[in-house]
């Protein structure tokens, strides 16, 4: 079993190589073990100032802020002030949406969970005041119900929205300084910045996109994305030991650590942690959504030695966390460009391997000999076209028989960094597609849900549910 100082070791020695074969121009990673907490970064933090990256460094952590969010929801669930399995407009009452029947019965554990059913990437800029999150949650008055509360998994920001609004409500404060004062503060997080003006003051790191001529990564065109989807990781950015102390405050109310301890009293319960990290809803195979999902958190792993976590991506900068609670460790990495999946692979899989006895889950891939057989069998069910507010996706097959996978984002996602693209599909199961070509650090599956009568599935789901249009 490797102690900190060896981990240290194993960072100094490979970070820098990795990162620059994954083409990531800075990376900071930051290791919870024996309590511990090892700390290294490389590279730079924009590739037009070449400011050096430090584990001061402060980078976006985009969606790993959902388990933030959660973890303010649990407080208020600990204090008995929230109950899971109430509508949401116990809490809000003027909560709407398109489908009014689902408003009214749509769940706090069903939106921790993912499972709400509405629409869920909906990325509308209400300004940058106070009021940001309110006027959001306002505007979902006309999303649409893709399915019914509770059915199956929809990865969804908006949800996430919705709960960063009961908590300013509850709270009676803004989700920044809620963030501030029942996280940050309480566990001495010196970096945590929920927004650019606070970011400002560290070595923030910038985004980077990939250059058109297949060059040096170029520094993205904006830092920060619309404060209105902030409870759901639109900005919020921290070093990487910071979020490693946040992880490690998690693994001791995982361990049932003492009430009296200032780290765990700090966040949630053992009761509250349990609930976080276990299943509330399975999910089909897809490419970098775990196996099933908690409250708040990504569940890897939840057999004899469990593994859960969460990713986060903004324009230029991913994000990637993981927990192994039995065995006390966590693994962090923060980049600013680049294949950050690939480079997390490479870094977080062979620790986890040596820290915790089994590293991650292996990815899905596709067959190893691609042939006729590949895309035979019945997949005509699958065929069509799907697509929601803010995209529309076609899965075709050619007069050749290859089986074609378009996506077509509407000119707001793709303002986001979202692009048009087409790529080659085969088949993963009966009921699957995957990716012939890895792309974004994966093989992406698509998984066809909720066959009609004629067969036909009414759903594409690759993490969202995508519901058939023709």
């Amino acid at each position: 079993m490797h102690s900190p100082r060896t981990v240290g070791e194993i960072l100094r020695s490979s970070l820098e190589a990795r990162a620059r074969a994954h083409a990531v121009p800075a990376a900071a990673v930051a290791v919870v073990v024996d309590g511990e907490i090892v700390e290294h970064a490389v590279g730079v933090l924009s590739t037009a100032t070449r400011v050096e990256a430090t584990t001061d460094s402060v980078f976006q952590i985009g969606s790993i802020t959902k388990v933030w969010t959660a973890t303010l929801v649990m407080q208020l669930v600990d204090e008995g002030v929230v109950e899971l399995d109430a509508p949401l407009r116990t809490y809000l009452p003027a909560f709407a949406l398109a489908d009014e029947d689902a408003a009214a019965r749509i769940t706090v554990r069903q939106l921790l969970s993912h499972r709400s059913g509405f629409e869920g990437d909906i990325f509308t800029d209400t300004g940058r005041g106070d009021d940001a999150v309110e006027k959001y949650v306002a505007l979902l008055a006309d999303a649409g119900q893709i399915f019914d509360p509770g059915a199956f998994f929809s990865y969804s920001n908006a949800g996430y929205v919705l709960l960063g609004r009961m908590i300013e409500v509850l709270r009676d404060t803004t989700w920044e300084q809620a963030l501030r004062e029942r996280i940050a503060e309480p566990l001495g997080l010196r970096s945590v910045s929920p927004s650019p003006y606070e970011a400002i003051l560290h070595r923030a790191a910038v985004g980077h996109l990939d250059a058109a001529d297949g060059g040096e990564p170029q520094p993205a065109p904006f830092w920060a994305m619309a404060r209105s989807n902030e409870p759901a990781g639109s900005m919020l950015a921290m070093s990487a030991g910071d979020l490693a102390r946040f992880a490690r405050a998690h693994l001791h109310a995982a361990a049932g650590a003492p009430v009296g301890d200032d780290v765990a009293s700090a966040l949630v319960s053992t009761d509250a942690a349990s609930e976080m990290r276990t299943a509330a809803v399975r999910l089909p195979r897809l490419a970098g959504m775990g196996t099933a999902w908690g409250l708040g958190w990504e569940i890897d792993r939840d057999d004899e030695i469990p593994l859960f976590g969460h990713d986060g991506n903004t324009v230029g900068q991913s994000s990637f966390l993981r927990i192994a609670p039995d065995q006390g460790v966590a693994v962090v990495l923060l980049t600013n460009g680049g294949d950050g999946a690939g480079l997390f692979r490479d870094i977080a899989d062979p620790l986890l391997q040596e820290l915790t006895g089994a590293g991650l889950p292996d990815a899905p891939v596709p067959p190893r000999a691609i042939d006729d057989a590949a895309t035979a069998g019945d997949v005509a069910g699958m065929l069509g076209i799907y697509a929601n507010s803010t995209v529309e996706l076609e899965v075709s097959r050619d007069d050749a028989g290859l089986l074609w996978f378009e996506q077509r984002p509407t000119p707001e996602l793709q303002a986001l960094g979202a692009q048009p693209s087409i790529d080659e599909v085969v088949r993963f199961d009966d009921t699957s597609l995957i990716m012939r070509e890895r792309k974004d650090g994966m093989h992406l599956v698509l998984a066809f849900l909720d066959p009609a009568p004629d067969g036909r599935a009414s759903y594409v789901h690759f993490g969202r549910a995508v519901p058939r249009a023709r």
